[in-house]
């Protein structure tokens, strides 16, 4: 059994303990794999143990995976560029990092599959200025914006936190968000509008416990990443 196929399962009980813990359902949350950096080999290990949802930074990096595993869910977590939407917008299926009605546009209009793009609003729900992301009393502002966008479909809300160790802060700002959620939704009572992107290796069980349908792993599947160099992206 490869090291990628032990970490899986690894998380997956992980994934599985806080839910019992948290008297949620296990297939309330998703795994989104982040396969950042990693080789085509890693992915395709992933995939043959039924993973299903893999995670990109870097649309540079992404593509020779994105094209060669076409029949896997891919999704952009990263900071988008403009000069790189044309790809996002056609080869994923979901956007977990949407912050900008410039780059909202931009996806819009150039999504050509048949199904709209699923969208994430990234909230800076800590305020912290290493992150990117709105403002939470931003997000309602974007969220209009996106009402004649045939071609995204708003899904939640996603968010990276301050780094802290500390559960009882990454509950308050994963708890902040699951909030938010629900005050758009009975705001602007959209359909489907119902995920939370929240939680990555160091605090998935904080995130879950709040509420989070989507964690995004990397180092705890595939190894700490080597850091991209000289990249576009």
């Amino acid at each position: 059994m490869s090291s990628v196929v032990q970490n899986l399962q690894s998380v997956r009980e992980r994934i599985a303990r806080i839910c019992a813990v948290s008297a949620r359902d296990p297939s309330e949350v998703q795994l989104l794999a982040v396969s950042k950096t990693k080789p085509a080999t890693l992915v395709q290990e992933a995939i043959a143990v039924g993973q299903r949802d893999f995670g990109e930074n870097y649309v540079q990096d992404a593509m020779d995976k994105v094209l060669l595993f076409p029949d896997v869910h891919w999704h952009f977590i990263g900071h988008i560029q403009s000069n790189k939407t044309r790809w996002i917008a056609n080869h994923f299926d979901w956007v977990h990092s949407l912050d900008s009605l410039k780059i909202a546009r931009r996806l819009n209009a150039q999504r050509q599959r048949e199904a709209p793009l699923n969208v994430l609003l990234q909230i800076n729900v800590s305020n912290d200025p290493a992150k990117a992301g709105l403002a939470v009393d931003e997000a309602g502002a974007l969220l209009e914006g996106l009402s004649d966008m045939e071609r995204l479909l708003p899904r939640g809300l996603m968010t990276i936190t301050e780094e802290t160790n500390d559960t009882v802060t990454q509950r308050k700002y994963f708890r902040r968000l699951a909030q938010l959620l629900n005050e758009l939704n009975a705001q602007y009572k959209l359909n489907h509008f119902d995920q939370l992107s929240m939680g990555m290796t160091g605090d998935l069980e904080s995130a879950i416990a709040e509420g989070a349908t989507w964690v995004r792993i990397g180092t705890a599947i595939f190894g700490a990443r080597k850091p991209v160099i000289n990249t576009q992206d």
